[in-house]
C-alpha cells in the first residue's frame, strides 16, 4: 500500500477536529513558526517546572506557622527559617488577584519597591520571595508589636506630644521612600505596625505602591476613606498631594482618635470647622486643616510639611492645650459626632 493511500486511511478515520489540527501542524511546518510554537510551550512547561520548584524551596527553608493577618491581598502567617530559627513573616498574595509587576514581567511589583527601599529604616524588612502556582510568598522580618489602628483603639486619642513623635518618624519614613522613587499610596494606621514599649515604627504593605514620577497619576489603588478629593472630582492627583492628604487623616486619627471621613461625600464636604470642644493647640489644628485642604493648590506641600512648626517644637515640652482628654464626648462634631471606642471606624481591609 502506497505513502497517500496510508494517509487517506488515518485521515478518514480521524474526527473534524484532528484534521483541522493536522492541517494546521502541516501549515506551521511550512511557515517555519513550529520552532517557536514548540519554544513558547517548552517555556511554558519551563516556567512551570520553576515556580514549582521555588514553592518546594519554600517549604524546604520556612516553617509555617499561625495566621497574623489577612486582607484582600490574601494572608499573613508566623513562621520560622528552619537554618537559623530566625522568627519571620510570610505574606501569601493570591495570584487570582490583579498583581502588577515590573516592566520586564519577572517580578511582582509589590517586591521590587520593597527591593529599592530595603534600607529605608522605617520600612519592613523583605527577606526573599518565592513564586508558586497560585501565589506569591513574600519573606519578610518579623515585628513585635502591633498596627496603629489597634493601638489607637486601646489608647484612644494620644497626647500632642506622643502622636508627634509617632508621625514624625511615619514623615520621615515616606520622605525617605520618595527619595529612593517609590510611592506607598495607601498610607494609613492599619499599614503602620508600632512597637508599644519602644514606639519604633514600621511601614509595611507596599501592594498598593507604584514608581514615584512629577506627573499626574490616574489609578488609584489606596485605601478610599483616605482617597484625596482631587481624585473623586476628575480622577487625577499628584504624589505629593496624595500623600500629604492621606498623612492629615492620619494625623487627625492619631489626635482625635478616629479618621475625619468615611464616604466620598464627606470627603467632598471638607472637614468641619473646630468646635470649643476640641482640645488641641492652635498649631496642631493649623497643620491638620493645611493638609485636609479641599484644593490640593492650596493644600501644603510634602516639603512645606516637614517644617511645619508644630512638628519642629520639642516631644518634651507640653502644656495644657498640647494634650487631648482621653475622654471621647469632647472630642468635636465630626460628620455626625464622635464615636465611643467600641463604635471606631472599622479595619478596611484593603
Amino acid at each position: 500500500m502506497g505513502l497517500k493511500a496510508q494517509e487517506t486511511i488515518v485521515t478518514k478515520s480521524l474526527g473534524s477536529c484532528e484534521r483541522v489540527t493536522l492541517k494546521l501542524k502541516a501549515l506551521l511546518r511550512l511557515s517555519g513558526l513550529a520552532p517557536h510554537h514548540h519554544q513558547g510551550i517548552n517555556s511554558i512547561v519551563k516556567n512551570t517546572k520553576e515556580q514549582s520548584t521555588r514553592e518546594r524551596q519554600f517549604s524546604q527553608l520556612y516553617k509555617v506557622g499561625d495566621e497574623l493577618g489577612k486582607g484582600g491581598f490574601g494572608m499573613v502567617y508566623a513562621a520560622v527559617r528552619k537554618a537559623d530559627k530566625l522568627q519571620v513573616a510570610v505574606k501569601e498574595v493570591y495570584k487570582v488577584k490583579i498583581i502588577k509587576k515590573t516592566s520586564d514581567g519577572r517580578i511582582p511589583l509589590e517586591v521590587a519597591l520593597m527591593q529599592q527601599v530595603a534600607k529605608v529604616p522605617g520600612v519592613i524588612k523583605i527577606i526573599d520571595w518565592f513564586e508558586g502556582p497560585e501565589s506569591f510568598f513574600i519573606v519578610m522580618e518579623k515585628f513585635h508589636g502591633q498596627d496603629l489602628f489597634d493601638y489607637i483603639s486601646e489608647h484612644g486619642p494620644l497626647k500632642e506630644s506622643r502622636a508627634r513623635l509617632i508621625f514624625n518618624q511615619v514623615l520621615e519614613t515616606v520622605l525617605l521612600c520618595h527619595n529612593r522613587g517609590v510611592f506607598h499610596r495607601d498610607i494609613k494606621d492599619e499599614n503602620i505596625l508600632i512597637n508599644p514599649r519602644s514606639r519604633e515604627l514600621r511601614l509595611i504593605d507596599f501592594g498598593s505602591g507604584t514608581y514615584l514620577h512629577d506627573g499626574l497619576y490616574n489609578d488609584f489603588e489606596g485605601t478610599r476613606v483616605y482617597a484625596p478629593p482631587e481624585w473623586l472630582k476628575v480622577r487625577r492627583y499628584t504624589a505629593s498631594s496624595l500623600t500629604v492628604w492621606s498623612l492629615g487623616i492620619l494625623l487627625h486619627d492619631l489626635v482625635l482618635g478616629d479618621i475625619p471621613f468615611e464616604t466620598d461625600d464627606q470627603i467632598l464636604m471638607g472637614l468641619p470647622d473646630w468646635t470649643s470642644a476640641t482640645s488641641i493647640s492652635p498649631g496642631l489644628k493649623d497643620l491638620i486643616q493645611r493638609c485636609l485642604k479641599e484644593d490640593p493648590r492650596k493644600r501644603i506641600s510634602l516639603e512645606d510639611l516637614s517644617s511645619h512648626s508644630w512638628l519642629r517644637m520639642s516631644s518634651t515640652s507640653s502644656s495644657s492645650s498640647s494634650s487631648i482628654s482621653k475622654k471621647r464626648t469632647d472630642l468635636p462634631m465630626v460628620h455626625g459626632g464622635a464615636r465611643p471606642k467600641e463604635g471606631r471606624s472599622n479595619k478596611s481591609s484593603v
